[in-house]
């Protein structure tokens, strides 16, 4: 997105709302180390298994399919066996790969919510995982809605969960500003009217939102780029 694009997208400082990503936006990547034992059961390298991962999670991420069945569908399609045990610490360890959480991004939302910007998680997001987040995470009490695809049946890039995204909220999807991670939802977003930031890192993002004249930035930790 070139300066001119990102200045119109705040043209009249109109954004009220900010919609953020969970998976490597709020948290970060997971590292190599943590889904090579993963890997491991599935008899693939850490690069292999996690391109297949990604590349399966939607329906179990919609909701569409428990557990149970998901592990099942993935161990089959590896040529291997999951059994009770096997898959109750997939589901462990899925969870743990995703909660390295980003204090520099967590600090901003609290600063957002402090400054009266409405805030809402849209994320791809299986129940595990919103169970762990909601037990663990205290910075949620700065969101104002959380947006679950397990919860709504609706899964990213799909338009209409932006649509809902901004119902929820209640502001108009022109008012809605979405960071997150992956071109293919902020394209989404875009089509609805909302505001995009493709997320790469806190320093980037910082960037592209000083450009668009946002007066709320993340900061960025000592040493540089975050």
């Amino acid at each position: 997105m070139g300066r001119a694009e990102r200045q119109g997208a705040n043209a009249g400082g109109r954004i009220r709302a900010v919609v953020l990503d969970y998976g490597e936006v709020l948290c970060r990547r997971p590292k190599a180390q943590i889904f090579a034992r993963m890997a491991k059961l599935f008899r693939m390298q850490p690069a292999e298994y996690f391109e297949a991962y990604i590349a399966s999670r939607g329906p179990y991420d919609q909701g569409v399919v428990g557990p149970e069945e998901y592990w099942r569908g993935f161990a089959g399609r590896s040529g291997v066996s999951a059994d009770e045990a096997t898959i109750a610490q997939l589901r462990e360890w899925d969870t743990e790969m995703w909660g390295d959480v980003s204090e520099e991004m967590t600090d901003w939302v609290a600063r957002l919510d402090e400054a009266g910007m409405k805030t809402a998680l849209l994320s791809n997001m299986q129940h595990d995982m919103a169970a762990y987040a909601r037990k663990n995470f205290a910075w949620l009490r700065h969101i104002d809605e959380q947006v679950l695809s397990c919860e709504v049946g609706l899964i990213k890039p799909d338009p209409a969960i932006f649509h809902l995204t901004a119902e929820r909220i209640g502001v108009q999807s022109e008012e809605v500003l979405l960071v997150d991670d992956r071109e293919a939802n902020v394209a989404s977003a875009k089509g609805t009217g909302m505001a995009g930031i493709r997320f790469q890192n806190v320093g980037q993002l910082r960037e592209e939102l000083e450009d668009m004249g946002f007066e709320v930035l993340p900061n960025i930790a000592a040493g540089g780029f975050s």
